[in-house]
């Protein structure tokens, strides 16, 4: 498939403190690419480095085969992007400014933008300055979602949203992905990515730790285990597991794959009464390269 975005050993210093160190990462046309840490771990510096907002100290950014860095202002009109920070014009009405965000990028309103207005609940005849940060938040998303580009990138997109309107976001992010549009994620809410991602990479301090697909990550990782057992003596016979936690005459663990079939030969005669064998979440996954080592 053709590459849409690609990031090759990018590098940022402020000062004497290295932001990021040799970043790489590539994102195919179609995907939904999940760029995920803490905040301070270096993912909105990326994703600035990437719009030519910071200038990189080294390193390669290319849009489309085309190096942004030299073709910035072409480069941004193939993108829609929305920050994590959202400022607006304060005498300006919503629908003011979405309307002048629209203009700005080379677009209409159009019969979509209306519809995401109404989807999202934005009272567009109010002041910017009487909004919420929810509301705040879905200006400029309502005009991300009305554009037709190449790439769209959402850094901590749902700051502020309530779960209704967390849903939508994902809605819409999934018809992107069904109109063969891409899709770069970045966000620190593990659980609302994990339903959209294809791709992943895990950064911290500045460093992709981890990337891959969900799936090829997902096999990696350990299995969780609940088993529900006769007695609690019988439980404690599997305290020696791997992330051990026990509730009355429950046991709940981690194991690799190649321990499966040991496991559950143990439990059967052990007199497992009942028993749940799950793949691990995206936050398990977090939680197993981020943490290993401490972040800092």
């Amino acid at each position: 498939m053709a590459k849409v975005l690609e990031v090759q050993q990018l590098n940022k210093y402020f000062g004497q403190f290295q932001a990021l160190k040799n970043v790489s990462f590539d994102i195919e046309k179609g995907e939904v690419f999940g760029f995920l840490g803490p905040n301070g771990s270096g993912k909105s510096t990326t994703i600035r480095a990437i719009l030519g907002l910071i200038k990189h100290d080294s390193g390669d950014i290319k849009l489309l085969g085309m190096d942004t860095a030299q073709h910035m202002m072409a480069a941004h009109q193939r993108i829609a992007y929305v920050p994590d920070d959202v400022y607006l014009w304060p005498n300006l009405t919503g629908g003011e400014v979405i309307d002048l965000l629209l203009r700005m990028s080379g677009h209409e309103h159009t019969s979509r933008t209306d519809a995401l207005i109404k989807k999202f609940e934005l009272n567009t005849k109010k002041k910017s300055r009487t909004y919420s940060t929810g509301n705040r938040q879905k200006v400029p998303l309502i005009v991300a979602f009305s554009l037709d580009v190449d790439l769209y990138i959402f850094d901590e997109p749902t700051s502020g949203l309530d779960p209704l309107q967390a849903r939508n976001f994902q809605e819409e992010v999934l018809a992107l992905k069904q109109a063969g549009k891409t899709v770069l994620l970045s966000s620190h809410i593990l659980s609302e990515v994990e339903k959209m991602i294809d791709k992943l990479a895990i950064i911290r301090n500045g460093e992709i730790i981890e990337s891959g697909t969900l799936s090829s990550m997902q096999n990696l990782a350990e299995l969780n285990v609940k088993a529900t057992l006769p007695d609690y003596e019988t439980v404690l016979r599997f305290s020696h597991r791997h992330k051990f936690a026990s509730i009355h005459n429950t046991a709940s663990f981690a194991i690799r794959r190649d321990e499966l079939a040991t496991v559950l030969r143990e439990l059967s005669e052990a007199d497992v009464q009942d028993l749940q064998i799950t793949p691990p979440t995206l936050e398990d996954l977090f939680i197993q390269y981020y943490d290993v080592g401490g972040a800092q």
